[in-house]
This record gives structure tokens, sequence and C-alpha cells, in this order.
């Protein structure tokens, strides 16, 4: 819907200039194959659903009293499984809450904040919803991210890793260097897609003391419509996080979530497998479209980031959604010949592969 500008007037004034994010769209769409926002295409663990109805039928009349507000019980088994203290876990409604606290309790500087010109969109948007200085680093011609350019005056650093939408990842040894190289302020390593390949900045936590991780539970533990994130840090960085939690929403997370998730973390085989057969079924989909002359960037992730040299990539995103198969088209500079495929299930990659060669022979 759209406002007039008397209409408006009620609204606050940085709110009639807010761009806010645009989520991957959810279609109502009979026999679709939805590759387009990143979703886990396998179920989560056994567990985590016997954990869900054992709450329904065991203990449904606590669902009149508020959660724990620390999920103390989610921490922990996090901690445990993260091979770090409880006191350094902190936990959030999806990784977006988490980072909308990260931006408030650390980025809000004199100093502008860095991150890739292409990356995760929400970053502009918490960026202009708090006010702050930013500044966008250009990705390199080969999609990357050159850790040198970080090398300036900032108020906080913020890298998705693997990135969002290209899938490229950067190692550890680079993120030493980026948290050497800035370590009057807060680096955060977004790790949303970390657990399908990339190495993840857990481990270098004690040792940096300007250091957040955020990670999620929706991509490799197919608990996107339970909204769990968390963040991984030094206590004096959670107690940050836990000052402005505690200002906003003491009460982030609701029992189902809290027993479905802890289910998840304690299920690690399963988490394994799922993860190994998202790689592999992403391995052979890459192999698969560069037969079809496409060119697909190195990824870590549970997406793969394709340009065709001869088709139009909206062209292709749109003769896909004619055939009940949704894509991730980005209408932005340097990025507006690509398509963001998220891997599916064999069967989903095949009916993918299928159409594509409908379209491009």
């Amino acid at each position: 819907m759209t406002f007039t500008t008397q209409q408006k007037r009620f609204w606050s004034p940085q709110v009639r200039e807010l761009e806010p994010y645009v989520p991957g769209e959810q279609p109502k769409i009979q026999n679709l194959v939805k590759l387009n926002t990143n979703e886990n295409p396998y179920p989560p663990s056994a567990k985590v659903v016997a954990a869900v109805q054992a709450l329904l039928v065991n203990q449904a009349d606590i669902l009149k009293l508020y959660p724990d507000p620390d999920a103390l019980a989610l921490k922990q088994a996090i901690a445990q499984q993260q091979h770090v203290d409880v006191t350094q876990v902190f936990v959030g409604n999806g990784s977006d809450e988490v980072l909308a606290h990260i931006f408030k309790a650390f980025f809000v500087q004199d100093k502008p904040i860095l991150y890739p010109d292409i990356s995760y969109s929400f970053y502009p948007v918490y960026s202009q919803f708090f006010g702050l200085k930013t500044l966008e680093i250009p990705l390199t011609a080969r999609f990357e991210i050159d850790i040198d350019d970080y090398r300036q005056p900032n108020g906080g650093v913020i890298i998705t890793n693997p990135n969002a939408p290209t899938g490229c990842a950067i190692s550890l040894e680079q993120i030493k260097q980026l948290l050497t190289q800035n370590s009057d302020a807060v680096v955060v390593i977004d790790e949303a897609y970390v657990d399908f390949g990339a190495e993840s900045a857990v481990s270098l936590v004690g040792q940096y003391e300007n250091l957040v991780v955020c990670q999620t539970t929706s991509k490799s533990r197919s608990l996107a419509g339970l909204r769990v994130g968390y963040a991984i840090a030094q206590a004096h960085l959670i107690a940050a996080l836990e000052a402005v939690k505690n200002s906003f929403n003491s009460y982030p997370i609701d029992r189902f979530a809290i027993a479905a998730a802890v289910a998840s973390f304690e299920d690690e085989p399963y988490f394994v497998e799922q993860c190994q057969k998202v790689i592999a079924n992403r391995e052979q989909l890459v192999t698969q479209m560069q037969q079809f002359g496409f060119e697909v960037l190195p990824s870590k992730a549970n997406f793969i980031f394709a340009t065709h040299p001869q088709h139009q990539a909206v062209n292709i995103a749109q003769g896909l959604r004619e055939q009940g198969i949704i894509v991730r088209y980005f209408n932005k500079p340097r990025i507006d010949h690509f398509l963001r495929i998220t891997i599916g299930t064999p069967e989903q990659n095949q009916r993918l592969l299928a159409g594509l060669a409908n379209i491009i022979g």
C-alpha cells in the first residue's frame, strides 16, 4: 500500500525516510520448486519434532507463563556444541534481531561502519535505522573481500562469511588479519551459512576481545520457521548485547523455539549428515550448470551465484517462474546479471536443470 504525505504526517520523521528490507518472496504456488530464500531442503531432526510435541502434550499448562528470559537451556546447548563458556553466548529471535542488537550495542559511533558493497542487504537498512555513518567497501572484480581495504579508521566492521549473495568465503587467517588491524573496533563475522563448508571464527573468540560471531538455526538446522539466532563473543561484549535486549524485549524466544533449538543442538550426527548432503548437492549442481555454460562463483554456502554469458539473468528468472521454479534475481548494480539459487534436494535440482534446458537449450 502507498500513503499520502498527509497520512504520513503521523509517522516519525526518521521512519518516513526508511527504505526497509525486502524479504524473499514466499509465493503460494502449487507444486512449486522454491529456491529463492536459502531455506534448507531437508526437515529438522526428528528429535526437534519430538521436543515440540512433548511440550504440547506434557507441559501445555506452562504456556500461560512467560518463557525463561535468558533461555539458559538453549545457551547451555549452544555453548556445549560450540565449545565455549555459557557466558559467551547470546540468543535472540532470529539472527536478524541479534544483528539489530549488535548494531545498537557496538556500531553507534562517530566513525563510519565498514561492510562490503555487495552483502546482506539488511546492513544498510539497520545503518539507516540507527542513523549510522557507513562506508561500503567494494568487492574485488572477482567478487572477493580484500582485507587490506578495511585498514582505515572505522567505528566497526561487519562481514558475512560466506558472503551473501555471492557465497564466497574468507579464511581464518584473513579474519585474524581483520581483527588485528581493527583492534579498537568491534568486528562482526556474520556466519549464517558457515556450516556448508567455510571456517567458523568461533575458535578465535577466546583470543580476540573485539570479535563477535553471529550464527542462525534457520539454514543448517532447518529451523527458519522458529526464528532462533545467536552470537558468540567474550563476556564483556555479551553483556552489552544483554543490556540492549533487556531494553527492547526481555522474552525474545518462546518455549517452543527453546525446546526445538535445544533438541537440534543435541542431535549433532543428524546436523552433520544434512549439511554434508547439501554440500554434495551443491557440488553436483555446480558441475551440471557449468555444462549449460553458466559461470558459477565458488560457494561455501547453501546457494550458488551464477551468470550466463549469453542469457540475461532477469529473463532466465522469469522463464523459470513460468515453469513453477523460483530463484532470486537482484536488480542491483554489479550483480544484475547473476542469479542466486538455493541448493535443493536432488529432485528439486533436476527440475531446475530441466527448466534451464527449456530456456537455454
